[in-house]
């Protein structure tokens, strides 16, 4: 069994930058391909960021690429969203959501319904 806990949410103004962390609890943690997805009020969930296993390989969905950036630590087994350039628009709730690959894969995911296990959310809301 997986488990995910993110943290790092919070509020902050437009233009500011927050960090969220993903700390994964389970065996195998370099096996594992990671992903973020998001959800607004009133919005149906947004599948966001993904990484692979290896960490080496990213995709961002198109209305995040350039402020936002995603990395793993396996020696941590942890997972970061760095957002940099927050917009209102990026108020939500953010998921962490692991799905098992191979070890030190480099194929990505970037579909929600390809993961395994996901997070309780945390909130990030961007005040204008």
């Amino acid at each position: 069994q997986v488990q995910l806990v993110e943290s790092g949410g919070g509020l902050v103004q437009a233009g500011g930058s927050l960090r969220l962390s993903c700390a994964v609890a389970g065996r195998s943690f370099s096996a594992y391909a990671l992903g973020w997805s998001r959800q607004a009020p009133g919005k149906n969930r947004e599948f966001v960021v993904a990484i692979s296993a290896s960490g080496t390989i990213t995709y961002y969905v198109d209305s995040v690429k350039g402020r936002f950036t995603v990395s793993k630590d396996n020696a941590k087994n942890t997972v970061y969203l760095q957002m940099n350039s927050l917009k209102p628009e990026d108020t939500a709730v953010y998921y962490c959501g692991a799905r098992r690959s191979g070890i030190l894969s480099g194929t990505y995911y970037y579909k929600e319904g390809d993961y395994d296990y996901w997070g309780q959310g945390t909130q990030v809301t961007v005040s204008s």
